[in-house]
């Protein structure tokens, strides 16, 4: 059956004390929609984003995810029933189920939703995803009959024995699509906040026979973002279970606390990670490959028994073949380095591509940048860089040629040959000792 998304993420987030919309702010480098939606990939309905407080950047954020998103508008927030009116247009016609989401909850598993698509298919008319909580504080509880949900009550409408029950209501719900709809339209606001909530429908749906019940999940994943505290605490549930699960699939991290990981860093079996490595979004390094300490990566790719670092940075578009090194204070951007070359002391290789086989020298830059546009430079097979190369692009380096230490290289190099460019040296006889005299009198004048 298809299941369509409603994304929840209208809500200001006051208590984040920010100009950004709560939605937008980043857990492992993706902001906390991102997290929100990545377990539904595989659902094929529509995606539908509830904007509201900074609703334009919230767009323009989720078109770059997925330029397929539709949107609606909660002006008002008046609560998560009249949320979902809001979005009544763009699943007018959807059919299917829809599932009910938070783009403020980043931790909710696929399986966990698979688990309530189980539930609806065994006969639920609406499911609805709660926890157990080991302090049930403020959450809403969910009262049962049997196997039943018989009404969710929230905390402050909620008498002394209803307060004491610990299954608590994350929110998500799953529900047939026009049912879910109809039934939120005739949510009232009789309650202590004098909103409309989702919390109405086990009531609503129960006086037309239908069935509410509740799918339980781990309470890990339903923590909610609203608070910068609150963000600090996400931010290192996701690194612990990142470095957990790098491990368990057979990555070395020499001090796994000081690695950093993105939503999205692959890291392939027997790659060796050493300490205070930071990885960006957009990173994939391969089995047998070694990140060395101190280095920081984002969007590249490190193919097999490559080395990078220590104190290297790879920046989008670096891409590393196998057995290739990238050494201390080297940074990469937008350039191929080829197999088995080497870039390994104090360079920047920039919009670039490098052959197989070749060896840059320390000192080596690839001057890219006019001052509008990008030019790249082509570095050959087996060719050797001497040290203190300034490559001005476009320029290319051919098959086993080089260049002469300290050259400023403003021409093709062909292959074979050898590029020098360096101005006449002159040597003038005696002119340090004078001019150190010089400077020394002049220096004693000053203190005396």
């Amino acid at each position: 059956m298809t299941t369509n998304v409603l994304l929840l993420a209208a809500g200001e987030g006051s208590r984040m004390l920010s100009d950004t919309p709560k939605v937008l702010h980043e857990l492992a480098g993706a902001p906390l929609f991102q997290h929100a939606l990545s377990a539904t990939a595989d659902l094929d309905g529509r995606r539908v984003i509830v904007i509201g407080h900074g609703g334009d950047a919230v767009r323009k954020a989720a078109d770059k995810l997925d330029e397929r998103i539709l949107f609606a508008e909660q002006t008002k927030r008046l609560g998560t029933a009249h949320a979902v009116t809001t979005a009544a247009e763009a699943l007018a016609g959807a059919g299917g189920d829809t599932l009910i989401l938070y783009g403020d909850t980043p931790f909710i598993r696929a399986e966990t939703i698979r688990a309530m698509q189980d539930m609806r298919s065994s006969g639920a008319d609406i499911v609805f995803l709660g926890f157990e909580a080991a302090d049930p504080a403020r959450y809403g509880r969910l009262v049962k009959d049997g196997d039943r949900l018989v009404k969710i009550v929230e905390y402050a409408d909620a008498s002394m024995e209803e307060r004491a029950i610990t299954l608590c209501n994350s929110g998500v719900v799953l529900a047939e699509t026009e049912t879910l709809l109809r039934l939120a339209a005739a949510v009232g606001n009789n309650n202590a906040a004098g909103e409309y909530y989702l919390t109405d429908l086990p009531v609503l749906g129960a006086s037309e026979g239908i069935v509410t019940k509740v799918a339980i999940c781990d309470e890990a994943e339903t923590l909610g973002i609203n608070s910068r505290a609150d963000l600090a605490e996400a931010e290192a549930v996701f690194q612990q279970a990142a470095r957990t699960a790098a491990l368990e699939n057979g990555v070395t991290l020499v001090a796994p606390e000081t690695v950093h990981f993105a939503h999205d860093t692959v890291l392939g079996r027997d790659a060796v990670v050493e300490q205070f490595v930071v990885f960006g979004p957009g990173v994939t390094v391969e089995s047998g490959a070694r990140i060395r300490a101190f280095s920081h990566l984002e969007g590249a790719h490190v193919s097999r028994g490559a080395i990078v670092g220590p104190y290297a940075r790879l920046r989008p578009g670096a891409e590393l073949s196998n057995d290739a090194r990238i050494g201390n204070f080297v940074e990469v951007k937008n350039a191929q380095i080829g197999e088995g070359s080497k870039v390994n002391h104090l360079s920047y290789i920039g919009d670039a591509a490098i052959g197989d086989g070749s060896n840059i020298g320390a000192g080596t830059i690839t001057c890219n940048y006019d001052g509008v546009f990008k030019h790249r430079t082509e570095i050959g097979k087996d060719v050797f860089i001497g040290s203190s190369t300034m490559l001005v692009a476009p320029v290319r380096i051919g098959d086993e040629a080089m260049t002469a230490s300290g050259s400023v290289i403003t021409k093709d190099v062909p292959a074979g040959d050898m590029g020098v460019g360096r101005g006449r040296q002159e040597n003038k006889n005696g002119f340090a000792r004078k001019l150190f005299a010089r400077l020394r009198a002049a220096k004693a004048a000053e203190k005396g």
